[in-house]
């Protein structure tokens, strides 16, 4: 059998291009787990280049090959696992290229990428389908009626505190919890610097549950869910990345009944399906004390470090990373 070539491109240049390089590492050494494959792998610089594993700078050409300029090889594509967090990974403008491309790729397509990178348009999709999501209100500037229109937001659903939230951001960036109504418009002129668009969401106390949920063999399958218990008051970039983070995380929620964490898992694949989402996502709850289930957000391209919650919770429900990403190569390729 020929080997498929297989494009894994990461970087970006954004604010998760550290993040996105780690996810690209552990995704690399799966994909060298699998004999019928050849990986090549292509990493966006923050200058804009395209610089392989040896560093030599490539080029992504519209004819779905890799051309390298200083040997001057072509590499027809077959397959492409867009491994950038944030733009332009996450909201539909890679998955666009390789469209125009014609190149198979992992992850969700353009419009289902967008719709979930923008957490207000998530929201607005989600509350169409009748699936609870944490109550919230937005804005589109720091104007005197859109800073009123938070405060009365947060008078009314969450006088104790709100999060303000970059709406078109992932790993937690922009992202700030306010606790006075004289912090809001401090805040949300910070969030703006990352997104056009505003969350103001109204702050629960409630366990913070995660679901794999991932295409296989012509199902949709639902893994964990999964917890993550921090100390700060939320799950923060440096919680989750940084050296000394006082985070943890169980791929299998602890305490949880039985009829709470299907219902949970049932509302992901809703969502998976409702949002067209395809191959993979990460969808976030936050589980009450009255056990209301509210869905918060979802990642169509998850993290992929060693600790990240998809992996840990696919692998914990018995299958290998490397099979995943195996079978779903040659499903797109038959």
């Amino acid at each position: 059998m020929q080997k498929k070539n297989v494009l894994l491109i990461c970087g970006g240049g954004g604010a998760e291009h550290e993040i996105s390089l780690q996810s690209a590492s552990y995704i690399l050494e799966k994909l060298k787990l699998i004999p019928t494959l050849t990986p090549l792998y292509l990493c966006i610089t923050p200058e804009g280049d395209r610089l392989n594993l040896e560093g030599q700078k490539c080029e992504l050409r519209k004819a779905g090959e890799v051309y390298n300029r200083e040997t001057e090889e072509t590499t027809k594509l077959d397959y492409a696992i867009p491994c950038i967090h944030g733009p332009p990974g996450e909201n539909g403008q890679i998955q666009s290229v390789f469209e125009l491309m014609g190149l198979p790729y992992l992850g969700a397509g353009p419009e289902a990428s967008l719709n979930c990178f923008n957490k207000v348009t998530t929201k607005l999709w989600l509350s169409s389908a009748g699936i609870q999501n944490s109550p919230y209100t937005y804005v589109l500037d720091q104007s005197p009626a859109s800073i009123l229109k938070a405060q009365s937001f947060m008078k009314a659903e969450s006088p104790t505190g709100v999060f303000v939230k970059a709406a078109s951001q992932g790993s937690s960036i922009g992202c700030y919890k306010c606790t006075e109504l004289d912090q809001l418009e401090s805040f949300i002129e910070k969030a703006l610097h990352y997104s056009d668009y505003i969350l103001i969401e109204k702050a629960l106390k409630a366990r913070e549950l995660e679901v794999a949920v991932y295409e296989y063999r012509g199902e949709v399958v639902a893994g964990g869910p999964g917890e993550i218990t921090c100390t700060s008051e939320f799950y923060s970039y440096d919680e989750k990345y940084l050296k000394g983070s006082t985070a943890k995380t169980n791929t299998n929620a602890l305490n949880l009944e039985s009829t709470i964490a299907e219902k949970v898992k049932a509302i992901a694949i809703q969502a998976f399906k409702t949002l067209k989402i395809k191959d993979m996502a990460r969808v976030d709850f936050f589980l009450t004390q009255d056990s209301e289930i509210y869905l918060n957000e979802i990642n169509t391209f998850p993290g992929h470090t060693q600790i990240s919650m998809f992996p840990t919770m696919l692998e914990s429900s018995g299958l290998k990373y490397e099979e995943f990403i195996k079978e779903r190569i040659f499903t797109h390729q038959s």
